[in-house]
């Protein structure tokens, strides 16, 4: 076999010759143990030769090793760009089954380069267990069953996903804007008058992408309770003052589907907890990217399913999704719900409305109990089920799979009687119940405060005061007995002037 010539061509490596297989194991471990940015690239570009010898199995199977988490990262990229040079690694390289796992992630991706290079992936390498067929549509003959369920897109529909062999049912004809007494709009400048706009450029600012100067947001970083970081896009005081508006006179008069517990009013964690108490069986579910997930195009279908016109319903879409910039200055586009906005809980939750419908029926098929506080799915069973549990997982991944969500099965989690139950938080196993070990340290912490002081245990904790307060409220909220008796302990810590003195010494 010839020895390779480098060519350098608009910044990407091309194979001139065919390498030996120990070039190319060489040159594979240089490229996974580098930090180049643009390495996937590289490395399609060293299997992109159809014609390659059968010796270069080999290092698919090195890289598919080495390179899994990276993918799986980089195909949640911010960026459309890296997400394809994603799809496209996994088609080269990874093994039919890993590569269905990863793909359905991005079937039915926002962007359409991506989502195009995903099904068209799908297609080529023949996979037929990314997703179950939905039967309420006619199936393109000329692509797989499994690719082809459009039925996630009945809110923000994507004009070229739809053929003339696939339809969708017509739209019942109700009044929602009478029926749940929202307010008529004829008009953008009739939307700008009801939201205190003044005149289309100040609509367009606010809609600007990123975070620069005049556009409506800033972003940052806060940690995650079990590690990691969660991005942050909070608007500025005027458009979320807007928001507001959208909310109080728009979205919040529109009713959540009953199984709803997150971000609505009249309802808490305690309430997503309490129909799981006393279980057989819990099961705990996530979704993925919950508020990301829902776009700029499914929040217009939401608007427009409500019965506004089609400029009105852009229009507030377009106030309520953020576009993101990159480094480079390209606009991520379409726009996604941002985690920091008033509306964002609100238009999730509507978005999930038949999710919620679907679910609630699959649980009560299988005699089971269904709640969800926002990304968090929860199922329980009074009686363990008769029919196998991964047959059960398998629909529920597959509705959200369908609704355009999709599930993190790294926390998926199934909970026996004989062992401690939690639904958000909150111990579900005899009665609703704040966990013992956290009742024990938060007593101890008020222990410790009436004997040597609040200084001593708030170790230059500026927010000590609120956490002391605010989780006592937790606990009365959850055990109002209970929590009657911590409240006023704190209370009594902070109406006292010994607690504002140092600890004693001796």
């Amino acid at each position: 076999m010839r020895r390779h010539e480098w060519t350098a061509r608009a910044g990407c490596l091309n194979v001139g010759w065919m390498l030996t297989l120990v070039e190319l194991i060489l040159e594979l471990k240089s490229l996974v143990a580098s930090n180049d940015k643009n390495k996937l690239e590289r490395i399609n570009a060293l299997f992109a030769d159809r014609q390659a010898p059968a010796e270069y199995q080999v290092g698919r199977h090195f890289v598919a090793k080495h390179l899994l988490g990276e993918v799986t990262a980089q195909i949640d990229d911010l960026d459309p760009r890296r997400r394809k040079a994603a799809i496209a690694t996994v088609r080269q390289v990874f093994p039919r089954t890993v590569a269905a796992n990863l793909l359905r992630r991005v079937v039915k991706d926002p962007d359409a380069r991506v989502r195009a290079a995903a099904r068209s992936t799908i297609r080529e390498l023949q996979l037929q267990d990314v997703a179950q067929p939905d039967v309420r549509y006619n199936p393109s003959p000329s692509t797989p069953d499994t690719t082809d369920d459009p039925s996630s897109w009945a809110f923000g529909i994507f004009a070229s996903d739809w053929t003339s062999t696939k339809k969708p049912k017509k739209a019942a004809k109700t009044n929602w804007i009478d029926a749940y007494k929202l307010p008529r709009i004829a008009n953008v400048a009739a939307l700008q008058k009801l939201l205190g706009i003044d005149g289309d450029e100040a609509l367009a600012a606010l809609m600007r992408p990123g975070t620069g100067k005049g556009s409506g947001y800033v972003e940052f970083e806060i940690p995650k309770a079990k590690g990691g970081t969660r991005r942050i896009a909070a608007p500025r005081p005027h458009l979320r003052k807007v928001q507001r508006a959208i909310l109080d006179q728009i979205v919040g008069k529109v009713p959540m589907h009953p199984a709803c517990h997150g971000f609505v009013t009249d309802r808490s964690t305690v309430t997503n907890a309490a129909p799981h108490v006393k279980a057989a069986l819990v099961v705990k579910l996530d979704l993925k990217d919950f508020f990301p997930t829902v776009h700029y195009r499914r929040v217009q279908g939401l608007f427009e399913h409500l019965g506004y016109a089609t400029e009105v319903a852009a229009a507030l879409a377009g106030i309520t999704t953020y576009r993101p910039k990159l480094d480079d200055g390209t606009v991520v586009w379409p726009g996604v719900l941002p985690q920091g906005a008033p509306t964002s809980p609100a238009l999730a939750n509507l978005a999930c409305r038949r999710l919620d419908k679907r679910l609630e029926l699959l649980a009560a098929k299988f005699k089971a109990t269904y709640t969800r506080y926002a990304d968090d799915l929860t199922f329980s069973f009074k009686k363990p089920p008769d029919l196998a549990m991964g047959r059960f997982l398998w629909w529920v991944d597959g509705i959200c799979q369908q609704e355009g969500f999709n599930e993190r099965p790294d926390k998926r989690r199934i909970l026996r009687n004989k062992h401690q139950q939690r639904v958000t938080g909150i111990v579900v196993n005899a009665a609703v119940h704040v966990p013992r070990l956290d009742k024990r340290t938060f007593r101890a912490t008020l222990h410790n405060c009436r004997k040597s002081g609040v200084a001593s245990q708030a170790r230059d904790r500026e927010d000590f005061e609120a956490y002391l307060r605010g989780y006592a409220a937790y606990v009365h909220m959850v055990e109002p007995k209970l929590g009657t008796r911590l409240v006023a302990q704190v209370e009594a810590l902070f109406s006292s002037p010994a607690s504002e003195k140092e600890a004693p010494r001796g």
